[in-house]
């Protein structure tokens, strides 16, 4: 497979933070004269050149010892926004071949067993219509909300479940990063590892909690991949307790496991204006067919997520924990 370039955010021995390139098999080294990816990013963009063209133009500084800024915890997300609330967390579910069948056990038992699961409904209406012709849309997918930047994990960072949380389960998938231009034309990135972290009990206890299940934290490993994505993608889910195996399952991606193409996808995000604002950032889940909750795990403070796939050369790797109980006060002015 032909070397892809990775942009990444590290922080480095003096404690700023720079932009590295890599191939995912030399040297990574800093990327010159800029200190984010979003700020590299807006300048390609105004200059009408790739990410790659800009790197170029820029040039390569010092090089980066990766493994030591991963063991240091100095690898930060692929890209932050200055101002978090800009930055839109968002994802679509039943996108992979197989990703019905948790979620249809799971609602089966609030109806009829003759009658379809509106999940499975869903899922069905991706496989007819959810790969369209380039250039036609094709049917609409589930869609959800979780939340802006500051719902952000770097890989290392722990994933805090509130604690008026019934659980806390991962999911492991890729995401999509876009940058907004100044004309509102969304500039897909590149791609990422991903843990879009759930609470699967509140979502089991009714179909229509779904909104609140999803407003959580979410992990993103520290690599963009810059470029087209794999068609195959497969990777390993991991779970582990005191350091031990509780969970692992293979997991797959990329558009020949999906009943999505992922231009459908991005296709049905965009089209809202709200989402086409200049300078925003955007993240957007693309869905998974493989959870340990559909296994029967439940998870505990302390677990640790580990999710790994090629082409990432690096793994998403992030440990559960809640949060104090904090009430809230509602006041009146």
């Amino acid at each position: 497979m032909k070397s892809m370039l990775r942009v990444l955010q590290v922080v480095n021995g003096a404690g700023a933070s720079i932009v590295v390139a890599w191939d995912g098999e030399g040297a990574a080294r800093a990327v010159n004269g800029v200190s984010s990816t979003y700020d590299l990013a807006s300048q390609a963009i105004a200059a009408g050149r790739t990410l790659a063209q800009r790197i170029d133009t820029a040039g390569l500084g010092d090089v980066v010892d990766l493994e030591k800024a991963a063991g240091e915890g100095r690898l930060g997300l692929p890209i932050t926004h200055p101002d978090p609330a800009h930055f839109i967390v968002a994802g679509t579910g039943l996108t992979h071949l197989g990703s019905a069948d948790g979620r249809d056990k799971m609602h089966k038992a609030a109806q009829s067993a003759e009658k379809p699961t509106d999940s499975m409904r869903m899922f069905l209406m991706g496989v007819e219509g959810g790969k369209p012709k380039p250039g036609e849309a094709g049917v609409q997918p589930e869609w959800f909300y979780k939340g802006n930047g500051s719902q952000l994990r770097a890989t290392g960072s722990d994933l805090v479940s509130p604690a008026f949380a019934l659980d806390g389960g991962e999911e492991p998938e890729l995401a999509g990063i876009y940058l907004i231009g100044p004309d509102g034309t969304p500039f897909r990135l590149g791609f990422c590892l991903a843990n879009e972290f759930s609470d699967h009990v509140t979502e089991k206890g009714n179909y229509l909690w779904l909104a609140h299940s999803k407003l959580r934290q979410a992990a993103l490993g520290a690599e963009l991949l810059v470029g087209d994505l794999p068609d195959h993608v497969e990777g390993t889910s991991r779970v582990l307790r005191g350091g031990e195996v509780i969970f692992e399952k293979p997991f797959l991606s990329g558009e020949a496991n999906m009943s999505h193409t992922i231009a459908n996808l991005e296709h049905h995000n965009f089209k809202y204006d709200i989402f086409r604002q200049p300078g925003d950032l955007h993240v957007h889940f693309f869905g998974t067919a493989t959870l340990s909750f559909s296994e029967g795990i439940k998870t505990e403070p302390g677990d640790v997520f580990e999710i790994s796939a090629a082409p990432f050369k690096l793994p998403l790797v992030n440990r559960l924990t809640v949060a104090a109980d904090t009430p809230v006060t509602i006041k009146k002015l």
